[in-house]
């Protein structure tokens, strides 16, 4: 973990998987750039050829599922909320509610750098609200609101 003078915290992939339960070939969040805690993140997600969903979708023309650049999104988004959270609710797993006003703008294919920025909108106890944009080279792929709630 680093942090600039700022007082942002990025994070390798050795940090993000103490804070996310996804493993390959689900894990779709490889850096973070920055972290506020309560506010924002910005992540990152190298997309490559070798990606196992990209010899079926779809052969010949490779395009990174929708879905999953929402799943990206919101494992960003997972990742602010743990962050955000006291030490003891971390324990509890995360799980997505409801994803709105999602909108797909540009195909994201491999070699694009993705580039999650993913804003609280609001934060309680065990509950979390957030809007998150996808972009690539500044375009914006895919953008929506998320909601998420702790188990138990």
């Amino acid at each position: 973990m680093t942090t600039d003078g700022e007082g942002q915290t990025g994070f390798d992939v050795v940090d993000i998987l103490r804070y996310l339960p996804h493993r390959y070939p689900f894990l779709l969040v490889d850096r973070v750039l920055s972290l506020e805690v309560g506010k924002t993140i910005c992540a990152i997600k190298n997309v490559t050829m070798n990606e196992p969903f990209f010899s079926g979708h779809f052969p010949g023309y490779p395009i990174m599922p929708g879905v999953l650049i929402l799943e990206a999104i919101g494992q960003a988004g997972g990742i602010l909320a743990y962050a955000s959270w006291p030490e003891e609710r971390r324990q509890f797993p995360l799980f997505l509610t409801g994803a709105d006003k999602a909108r797909f703008r540009r195909k994201v294919i491999p070699g694009d750098q993705l580039r999650m920025d993913v804003t609280i909108l609001k934060l309680k106890s065990r509950t979390v609200k957030m809007h998150g944009v996808a972009t690539v080279d500044g375009a914006k792929a895919v953008e929506a609101e998320f909601m998420a709630v702790l188990g138990d």
